[in-house]
């Protein structure tokens, strides 16, 4: 037999939406053992406010772990928004139920009376849909893996914690946030569909989550703004989905009822739209504030290496060894760019390239160790290009990444082969870098905290490289000798390795510091 919860009536507030219980602003631990909270409140009858509490509390959850998943690839963060997302979506259909039956009552206050047929005929529908669509919210709060929940509250929390609130990787994140939502908002004023702007609605919403929990002097300036916004749109699909109702359940006896609910949803439609574009559209719309805000030019493309820099620090387990192995590996480009033996492309930034590549190259042990490097260039290659960079940038780190151990680069690779004919020379000779300066790092056991020093030099044809820490006699000698071996091929001289004395000299025709 099924449980029966009765329906209970909703005080309708001047603006046609429930008014929710007031919430603090609240990390991702609070919002997630918020969400523990609000389920058994929502439990004890389904009524307006606990049902919209619980949908903010785990809406926020999903939106923050969305953002956070492109910089933390912790497998949890999935799970956690696909245990959300089934209490969420039980839940819509019981809000929309609720946020109608508001609105139905204010609009049959403009009608002059309760005995509008139409009214009457959509309370129906709704009250009888109510108790259905809270049948369906029990069943999936009593499937809720509320132990699992309370688990991932403690530990994805910790993880997040990472990151400093008002960090660039978070400006970063909140810029895409921002292009994806202003993509929505050229797309909604071109159709005008009803679609569209409920679309634009969330781009707001997740852009406004972003804001609120990850940047708080921005959201300081921004964030009764996108409130409103979130609000006027709010209403806007409240009044759709009331409209598309009533056409589906043939609520109308006649033309003339029809057309008088069509004028006054339309009215009350367009005035929200107005306030929208009043404070969205022309030249110092907040699209415009906003973007200028937030990271640009080369700032941008800093913003996104230290973006790809985080993402790398969550998976590799050594990750201090791929920063020194970056130092070193740009030091060397330095030194060889100088010596004019490093081809240069202009669509691209190489050294930026090369600098995303040595970071990243040790991602693939994540995996575990066992051909790590061809685990890396999937994972690279399959990593969402950040903004400031192109896919074929990444392509390229991704390549650069695959060959810093094991097979040479072959013609016949299809790694190699994905490279465009323009992009084949500096990108084996970025290789060849990579290779050698992970070599050096790995041979010279450098401590955790140590600075790799190296200098390169041309003397005649002969690439001289001193390395702090080398010593010929070690058995590392051999591995440095034969990670030597790409970077030779590809600039066509011999390499030739030194131990760098203590005190540097200044005799060297080319220096390079990292």
């Amino acid at each position: 037999m099924a449980t029966t919860i009765p329906t209970t009536p909703i005080p309708a507030p001047a603006h046609g939406r429930p008014h929710a219980r007031p919430q603090p602003k609240l990390g991702l631990r609070a919002w997630m053992e918020s969400v523990l909270v609000e389920c058994e409140r929502a439990a004890a009858g389904f009524e307006a406010d606990p049902v919209h509490d619980l949908r903010v509390a785990i809406r926020r959850c999903r939106s923050l772990a969305d953002g956070l998943m492109a910089i933390d690839p912790d497998p949890s963060w999935k799970e956690m928004k696909k245990a959300g997302k089934k209490v969420f979506q039980s839940l819509g259909g019981l809000r929309d139920m609720q946020v109608m039956q508001q609105w139905i009552e204010k609009l049959t206050e403009k009608l002059n009376g309760a005995d509008d047929p139409v009214a009457i005929a959509l309370l129906a529908h709704v009250r009888v849909r109510e108790v259905e669509c809270k049948q369906e919210a029990l069943k999936e709060l009593q499937q809720f893996d509320r132990k699992q929940w309370r688990q991932w509250s403690r530990s994805l929390p910790h993880r997040a914690a990472r990151l400093r609130p008002g960090s660039v990787v978070f400006r970063h994140l909140a810029l895409e946030k921002w292009t994806a939502a202003y993509e929505l908002h050229k797309r909604a004023l071109r159709t005008r569909s009803q679609t569209s702007f409920h679309e634009l609605r969330i781009g707001i919403k997740r852009l406004r989550y972003t804001v609120e929990n990850f940047l708080p002097r921005e959201h300081a300036a921004w964030g009764p703004d996108l409130k409103d916004l979130q609000d006027f749109l709010g209403e806007v699909h409240d009044l759709d989905v009331l409209w598309n109702t009533a056409v589906q359940i043939a609520a109308f006896p006649d033309a003339d009822s029809r057309t008088r609910w069509r004028q006054m949803l339309t009215e009350e439609r367009s005035k929200r739209l107005a306030r929208y574009r009043e404070k969205m559209v022309g030249r110092e719309s907040l699209w415009r504030v906003w973007r200028t805000a937030l990271p640009s030019g080369p700032a941008l493309r800093s913003a996104a290496m230290i973006r790809l820099r985080t993402w790398g620090s969550y998976l590799d387990p050594d990750f201090s060894h791929s920063q020194r192995v970056a130092r070193l590996a740009l030091a060397l480009y330095d030194g060889l760019m100088q010596a004019g033996l490093i081809n240069q492309n202009g669509d691209h930034d190489s050294r930026a390239v090369l600098h995303a590549a040595a970071l990243l190259h040790d991602v693939g042990k994540a995996k575990g160790n066992r051909e790590h490097h061809k685990d890396s260039f999937r994972m690279i290659r399959n990593l969402a290009q950040p903004l400031g960079w192109t896919a074929r940038e990444m392509q390229l780190a991704a390549v650069i990444a695959r060959y810093h151990r094991g097979a040479l680069p072959r013609a016949n690779k299809k790694s190699v082969q994905q490279v465009a004919l323009p992009d084949r020379s500096v990108t084996l000779q970025l290789a060849g870098v990579l290779r050698l300066a992970n070599s050096l790092d790995m041979g010279n056991g450098h401590g955790q905290n140590s600075q790799p020093r190296l200098r390169v030099a041309l003397d005649d044809k002969v690439i001289r490289v001193q390395s702090a820490g080398y010593a010929s006699l070690d058995r590392s000698a051999e591995e440095i000798a034969a990670a030597r071996h790409l970077l030779e091929v590809v600039l066509r001289r011999p390499v030739l390795i030194s131990r760098l004395p203590e005190t540097p000299t200044r005799s060297s025709k080319l220096v390079a510091r990292s």
